[in-house]
């Protein structure tokens, strides 16, 4: 929590106080006001009564009946405004608080290495930042502040029941007390149990949405709509369950306790009626009582579903906070200064695992790639192209060996910065359901968008006559995942994307596999003249594909077989 908020909780507690005390003040109140309806002659003597009257010029007990009638309905006023404000304050404050940990989590998992994200399942990290933060502040965060409240308010309503009849209060407090310690004691496994189920069904139910929207068209294709309704309708079903058990849990204790309150009422008027004040002594005592008790057992039953629904929320709660313990990066994030490149990359006897026990998939890799070059990688699928490329783009860490830019090694401390000079285009392209000029100005806030950028990069990658062919031109929408458009329209506004960002590294990780050839040939023809102080490497399956390479490297198994210009790869591939 920032400073702010630790701040305004503070305040909340103090709020929290004031709100007790105007309770106690409402019961307080009944007392004279019952007296005085009962027993006006007693409570005309009361010492501390006696500034009021002196004050007022009050010279009979009648006379006092209406400033203590004025007094009681005040103080309840006070006290309902009070909780009114106080619900206001906690709910206020949690939503901000609620705000600022989905943020921070959502910011920390973004700047996680690439590494972690995929070891991870997305549909983990969506539940916990879409449904798994809401349930922490509903049932953790809001919870313990009523739960403290409700510490507070149960104190000082037993204070002044104690004042009232100390033997009373304390059996009634005790007896109340022991229900609750023996419900809590029963019901902690169960409470635990279910809560492993939400944070568990959570991101199964996530996990069965997103694989069947995801994949819509395999599913409408092969017919297979009801078993993803199964897989959906068990995890809910599950989950649902372990929601309604935290619940019944939570409030089945209160109609039990309602019940001994009344009994203790009732048994309290009658042993009060038999003494010598008789049934007109008993009522302001017995009032006082009953309006602590109605006050008491509400809190009671409050602080105990609070504590229930904490702890059936215990798991979502540590999901979460795990995700808070997640690092942020040192070097800050937003725009960076570039590293130097004048000469080469090199990738210097480099070798990469992605786990400790399993194979290395790159072996000792030495290469060296001239700025301005043209370079091309080919291999068969599970040879380790696409690995190389995110090691040389500093997405994953080396095992052994290390990635220079013009001999200086790249590490965490200056990734950022190597980051500047790439522009990445893969064989799956991201779109996002926005306007075609934001997907290729992708991550830039639209009113800071350069259309003239937008459309050079579109000419340059062989779309702009397509797009301003289409009724919205750069404004048409293309759809969630870019599903209105073809796979060779999303692939070329993937390369303008990169052409737009005007890095002077380009790389091409089977970006043209979804081009016709004619395509393909054009937008090689346009990035082959865009000037020979871009680099550019491509990641390709067939050779043809690297025609305009100046070099070309063939992987098998994690180790370069053999490389060199386009005819001699022709020649030794013939």
């Amino acid at each position: 929590m920032s400073l702010r908020r630790r701040g305004q909780t503070g305040l909340l507690f103090v709020l929290m106080l004031v709100t007790a005390l105007a309770e106690v003040l409402s019961i307080g109140a009944v007392l004279p006001f019952l007296g005085i309806l009962t027993s006006p002659d007693i409570v005309f003597k009361q010492p501390m009564l006696a500034p009021l009257i002196e004050v007022l010029g009050i010279q009979t007990p009648a006379q006092l009946l209406l400033p203590l009638t004025l007094a009681f309905i005040l103080a309840a006023i006070i006290s309902g405004f009070m909780r009114i404000v106080l619900i206001w304050a906690q709910y206020r404050l949690s939503s901000a608080i609620g705000t600022d940990l989905s943020l921070n989590v959502y910011r920390r998992t973004l700047f996680q290495p690439y590494a972690v994200h995929v070891a991870r399942n997305s549909s983990d990290l969506i539940a916990a930042i879409s449904s798994k933060i809401g349930s922490v502040i509903s049932q953790s965060l809001m919870t313990a502040l009523t739960l403290s409240s409700s510490f507070f308010l149960m104190f000082m309503i037993l204070g002044v029941l104690l004042l009232i009849d100390p033997l009373i209060a304390l059996t009634a407090f005790v007896g109340f007390g022991l229900v609750y310690i023996f419900v809590i004691a029963l019901s902690k496994k169960r409470l635990l149990r279910d809560s492993k189920r939400i944070s568990q069904q959570s991101n199964r139910v996530v996990k069965a949405l997103q694989e069947g929207l995801g994949g819509i068209r395999d599913v409408l294709i092969d017919g297979t709509q009801n078993t993803y309704c199964d897989i959906y309708r068990t995890a809910d079903q599950s989950l649902r369950r372990a929601q309604a058990n935290v619940s019944i849990v939570s409030s089945s204790p209160r109609f039990m306790i309602e019940a001994l309150g009344m009994v203790l009422i009732a048994g309290l008027a009658y042993v009060m009626a038999q003494r010598s004040a008789g049934i007109a002594g008993a009522i302001p005592v017995l009032g006082a009582l009953a309006l602590g008790a109605q006050r008491l057992l509400p809190v009671l039953q409050q602080a105990y579903s609070s504590f229930s629904a904490i702890r059936g929320n215990k798991t979502n709660l540590e999901d979460v906070i795990d995700l808070l313990d997640q690092p942020m990066p040192n070097e800050g994030t937003g725009l960076v200064e570039p590293i130097a490149f004048e000469h080469d990359i090199k990738l210097n006897k480099l070798s990469f695992q992605y786990a400790r026990l399993s194979p290395m998939v790159l072996k000792n890799v030495d290469i060296t790639i001239s700025k301005g070059s043209r370079v091309g990688f080919i291999g068969s699928t599970g040879s380790g192209k696409s690995t190389l490329i995110d090691v040389a783009m500093s997405l994953l860490k080396p095992t052994q060996g290390s990635l220079d830019i013009d001999g200086h090694a790249i590490t965490t401390s200056n990734h950022r910065a190597w980051h500047a000079h790439l522009s990445h285009v893969p064989q799956s392209i991201f779109l996002a359901d926005s306007s075609i000029a934001e997907n290729i100005a992708f991550g830039v806030p639209k009113a800071l968008i350069d259309m003239q950028r937008v459309q050079l990069a579109a000419q340059q990658a062989q779309i702009e006559q397509t797009i301003e062919g289409w009724q919205d031109s750069y404004d048409t929408f293309v759809g969630e995942r870019g599903v209105r458009l073809s796979g060779g329209q999303r692939q070329r506004i993937g390369i303008a994307r990169a052409l737009y960002k005007q890095a002077n590294v380009i790389i091409f990780d089977e970006a043209t596999s979804a081009l016709d050839n004619e395509t393909e040939r054009e937008v090689m023809q346009a990035i082959d003249n865009l000037g020979g102080e871009l680099t550019v490497i491509i990641v390709a399956h067939r050779l043809s594909t690297l025609k305009h390479c100046t070099h070309i490297i063939e992987l098998k198994h994690g180790e370069v077989v053999r490389q060199g210009g386009y005819d001699e790869m022709i020649g030794q591939a013939a």
